[in-house]
């Protein structure tokens, strides 16, 4: 307890001392990353801070409805910030090309909840217990005791509910459903949330499980499920790559699956790998880890380059090897 306060003091201290703040996150930005920026941002903002909000890439339209003044945006050359704050971000190549643009800082924080976080800050508050990055920023939030708007709570209850599958996943802990509950408290329009992250979705997404419920496969005696995306995949239904998040959660909820994998073409001979695990004794995140990837126990990935089927073979081997162990 007493290191996470120095470690606040320390954040705190240092956007006290700040004028020009730049809020970053990960490429593909989920639910957590978008909550997370956006709340933080708007909290910055209302501290008096001059904040920017920078992604390399543009919100999934579910998403959108938490950024109405389109806060969140693509880098820009030649600006110079005496602070920038990641957030949700295992490791700095995961900022993408954003990266680039914030070499004029004066201090860089970190701030984030992957077990795999490679702490490339100057700063760096890293809680792997955390179910989500949102709770870490609710924290902030309360520490500092700044106002948290129903606006803020929209951003942090998106953030805290989709890292936690809607507070379904084993990571959900007791003082989760306490941040949720204060969230609603302070204004979070939980009907709105709900509508927008889970209950609406494109027709191209629909045609994408139809291709999943059609195409994934199953091996190990049923224990590993897996499908490809292609990028010939997302042009026949008419796709984004934002419309795959979640796609691998169908093939997950198989009954006899302990692990689904997700390999999803980015380049013909560079496969991006998403693993979910239903196991506490089969870790992700360490199979992640074998091709220089990582995250959580059981939510990890990676970007793997090769031919596709030969990265298709390691990855099972490699899974059905951890099933194997925890079997032992």
């Amino acid at each position: 307890m007493k290191a996470r306060s120095q470690i606040l003091d320390r954040i705190l201290s240092a956007i006290r001392e700040a004028k020009t703040i730049c809020v970053v996150g990960h490429i593909r930005p989920d639910g957590d990353c978008i909550g997370s920026q956006l709340g933080l941002t708007l909290a910055l903002r209302a501290e008096g801070k001059k904040v920017v909000c920078w992604n390399q890439d543009s919100l999934p339209q579910k998403y959108r409805f938490l950024d109405p003044e389109r806060d969140v945006e693509k880098p820009k050359s030649g600006e110079e910030f005496d602070l920038v704050i990641a957030t949700d971000c295992a490791s700095f190549e995961r900022l993408g090309k954003v990266g680039d643009f914030i070499t004029k800082r004066k201090l860089l924080i970190n701030i984030d909840h992957h077990e795999s976080n490679t702490r490339y800050g100057d700063v760096n508050w890293i809680s792997p217990h955390e179910p989500s990055t949102g709770e870490l920023i609710h924290r902030l939030l309360k520490t500092a005791r700044w106002p948290i708007t129903k606006q803020i709570a929209d951003c942090l209850f998106t953030a805290v509910s989709t890292d936690t599958g809607s507070f379904q996943y084993p990571s959900t802990r007791p003082g989760t459903f306490h941040v949720g509950a204060e969230l609603v408290t302070r204004g979070a329009n939980l009907a709105k949330i709900c509508d927008e992250v889970y209950q609406s979705f494109p027709l191209s997404r629909a045609r994408l499980l139809k291709h999943v419920y059609s195409k994934f496969k199953l091996t190990h005696n049923d224990r590993i499920a897996y499908f490809w995306l292609k990028k010939a995949d997302l042009s026949r239904t008419g796709a984004e790559t934002n419309d795959t998040e979640g796609l691998i959660d169908h093939i997950r909820a198989i009954e006899p699956v302990i692990v689904a994998c997700v390999f999803e073409e980015v380049e013909p001979e560079l496969t991006r790998i998403s693993l979910r695990s239903k196991s506490k004794d089969v870790n992700v995140s360490a199979i992640a880890g074998l091709f220089g990837g990582g995250g959580h126990i059981a939510a990890a990935g990676a970007r793997i380059a090769g031919s596709p089927m030969s990265i298709q073979r390691r990855v099972v081997a490699a899974i059905k090897k951890a099933i194997n162990a925890s079997r032992r």
